[in-house]
């Protein structure tokens, strides 16, 4: 149960470091609150929503935490309108896990989804975020 815990853990704190650098995206700057639930089919127990704020730009549009993690590097991105998608790979253990994920924007708001692949495991990850004002 340990390692299945830190493997999710490792995996959901990697979707909240991603950073594109690309062209603007339609949203208002400022501070956000994110919200981010993490699903696993067939996992006997439900990871806990998590929720943070961070500020966010038309030019650093993916939510992250402060939490750091190393060896992901993002393959492709393309801003379209509204909407930010991407996908990155990252060596954790020595395994690939390749991630493709997908943000919206709707001025103050946004949608956000970030499915995963390793060894044979699929996870999903749903994000929200709705800005709270100006970044301080």
């Amino acid at each position: 149960m340990f390692v299945w815990t830190k493997t999710l853990l490792t995996i959901f704190l990697f979707f909240m470091t991603v950073i594109i650098s690309s062209a603007d995206v339609t949203m208002n700057d400022g501070l956000w609150e994110i919200s981010s639930k993490m699903e696993v089919p067939g996992m006997p127990m439900e990871m806990p929503p998590v929720k943070f704020k961070q500020c966010l730009t038309s030019k650093d549009s993916i939510p992250q935490n402060k939490n750091d993690l190393h060896n992901c590097k993002i393959k492709s991105s393309d801003i379209n309108g509204s909407t930010v998608t991407w996908e990155m790979h990252c060596m954790n253990d020595g395994q690939t896990m390749i991630s493709k994920g997908k943000t919206t924007y709707s001025n103050d708001t946004f949608k956000g989804e970030v499915k995963t692949a390793m060894n044979g495991m699929n996870m999903t990850q749903h994000m929200s975020g709705r800005r709270l004002g100006n970044c301080k």
